[in-house]
């Protein structure tokens, strides 16, 4: 597993390759935070938010990514592995940053889709279960 200073040397090495478009209105950065965040969304203990796009009055706009719960899930993945979630994390939530910007919503609405996705194969798992 990567250690939080070689994630957030890498989450820099990223964003330095982005175009500078990418950063506009993005006034609160990248924030590579220790936490492990369970979505309040999980059924059981395997849901959980690896990264976030947020847009505060007071705080601006910014992404936080959840140092903790890359280790959570991916404690047995190789170091580059790891990068490649970190750097699809990354740009996931760049991608709702400019969607924020443009007025678009798709990646929302993926994201929503996922969720129901999700919900749908832990009901048929229950319901498996109750078969056997």
């Amino acid at each position: 597993m990567l250690s939080i200073e070689e994630a957030q040397a890498y989450l820099e090495e990223i964003a330095q390759q982005l175009p500078e478009v990418f950063f506009e209105n993005l006034n609160g950065g990248i924030l590579l935070l220790p936490d492990t965040v369970l979505s309040p969304e999980a059924i059981e203990d395997d849901l959980y938010v690896l990264g976030e796009y947020c847009e505060d009055p007071l705080m601006g706009c910014y992404i936080n990514i959840y140092y903790g719960s890359f280790e959570k899930l991916f404690e047995d993945a190789c170091d580059e592995e790891i990068r490649e979630e970190l750097r699809e994390t990354l740009l996931h939530e760049f991608t709702h940053h400019l969607e924020s910007l443009a007025g678009e919503r798709g990646l929302e609405i993926q994201d929503e889709w996922d969720l129901a996705q999700y919900f749908q194969d832990h009901e048929q798992e229950i319901h498996e279960n109750k078969k056997h």
